[in-house]
């Protein structure tokens, strides 16, 4: 088919990987094209987050075309198509044009092909189905290029049909809308999503979260939440969800209303935001668990959800002093920032002295430096204490008389209270 559109030569384009890459092929006689997201960005002026590439080379024949140019291929899904090609800190994942006989989810069975247009047919939505070729000449089979122009996230293909084939798309079609898409929203899109939400439990967790967080962190997420409770999809991966009310002034303030240094776009505190108030530890552990969440994920959404301690603007140096040192500054800010849009959230509009409250709090908490608590468990193991919780609950009792008196007793002056503690409890 002949080019559609062109777009100016992009920063990518024109390094020296992706030159290397474009060049192999074409000492080879053989045509490659720049596929799906970095095309789609390209066109709206967006940086590419991932460069792919598509060809009618079989894999074999790439891995041969790469190994001649010395650029290094792995075959990381050569049973589907796809090798990767590797310059340095530069992956480029490069796949032989395919038609799916078969789907089986995330797994289809294909056969490659020599046809772009069988090819884009396979591909999710029509902004993801163009490519370009290295002079950035556009192919575009389905529209790709208007629908893009309009903010419409379509199918290629019956909407139905595509998500059966892959129930991902269902969220990947909500998660699309909150990147690119503007009103109206398709209606036969959302009808096939609400029939086919049942079967969001089979996904992995993994995959739930991937594009979940992507959903949180685009423009104004709480739209799209708010049209996936609706449309009763939210209650198939997240039934532990809340009003959107503060998830939305949390992006609001944020993105429009504060700039603060130090704080960015977080998908966990906004998850944190979207839940229901007071969660119990387990539920809280439970979500984590589901969502497969990192380790460092769920410590944080924890700590964001755990009580106490109280974080408000009207707390006093020595209270935001102590809450600092017990759970860290910065969770101390991402309480903060959770409570201020839980306030926005029931009264918009903010007497200026409380906003100025809350951004000098976040600010005074984001440069305070915590004093470490200069006593560890062996310093009571060393007064004859066993082994037990007994040593922990004497090390709180030894903190927190050192936060009453301003962080400021020595180590020596602890040890000295600790001394103190033992002597009036043996004397019991």
């Amino acid at each position: 088919m002949e080019p559609t559109g062109l777009i100016p030569r992009q920063p990518w384009m024109s390094t020296p990987e992706t030159l290397a890459v474009m060049a192999a092929f074409r000492a080879a006689g053989a045509e490659a094209r720049f596929i799906g997201g970095c095309v789609r960005d390209a066109v709206l002026g967006r940086a590419a987050r991932d460069i792919d590439i598509a060809t009618p080379q079989e894999p074999e024949r790439v891995l041969d075309i790469l190994q001649t140019a010395n650029i290094r291929a792995i075959p990381t899904g050569i049973k589907h198509g796809t090798i990767t090609a590797v310059i340095g800190a530069h992956h480029f994942e490069i796949t032989t044009l395919r038609i799916d006989v078969e789907s089986y989810g995330r797994h289809a069975k294909v056969e490659f092909t020599d046809d772009w247009t069988q090819d884009a047919a396979r591909r999710d939505f029509t902004i993801n189905a163009m490519s370009c070729d290295e002079h950035g000449n556009i192919y575009d089979p389905y529209n790709g290029l208007k629908d893009l122009g309009r903010g419409w996230v379509r199918f290629v293909g019956v909407a139905h049909q595509r998500i059966e084939e892959d129930v991902l798309r269902l969220l990947r079609f909500f998660r699309f809308y909150a990147e690119y898409g503007k009103p109206p929203i398709s209606r036969n899109a959302l009808m096939a999503c609400r029939k086919l939400a049942p079967r969001l439990p089979e996904l992995s967790g993994e995959r739930v979260r991937g594009e979940l967080f992507r959903i949180l962190t685009a423009p104004n997420p709480a739209d799209t939440v708010s049209l996936m409770r609706s449309e009763q999809i939210l209650n198939h991966i997240l039934e532990e969800a809340g009003e959107v009310g503060p998830l939305r002034m949390l992006a609001w303030l944020l993105e429009r209303a504060v700039k603060i240094d130090g704080l960015e776009i977080d998908p966990v505190r906004r998850l944190a935001a979207l839940l229901k108030p007071g969660l119990d530890a387990a539920a809280v552990f439970a979500i984590a668990q589901r969502l497969k969440f990192s380790n460092r994920e769920r410590k944080h959404l924890q700590a964001m959800c755990a009580p106490g301690p109280l974080v408000e603007p009207q707390m006093s140096a020595k209270a935001l002093h102590i809450a600092c040192a017990k759970v860290s500054p910065a969770i101390v800010m991402d309480r903060a920032l959770l409570a201020w849009a839980a306030e926005l959230a029931h009264q918009a509009h903010l007497p200026r002295e409380r906003t100025q409250a809350w951004r000098s709090l976040i600010e005074t908490a984001r440069d305070m430096d915590i004093v470490p608590f200069p006593l560890k468990g062996r310093d009571v193991l060393a007064k004859d204490v066993p082994h037990g919780p007994k040593v922990g609950q004497l090390l709180s009792q030894v903190e927190a008389w050192w936060m009453d008196q301003d962080f400021h007793p020595s180590r020596e002056e602890c040890l000295n209270q600790l001394s103190e503690i033992l002597k009036i409890q043996n004397s019991w």
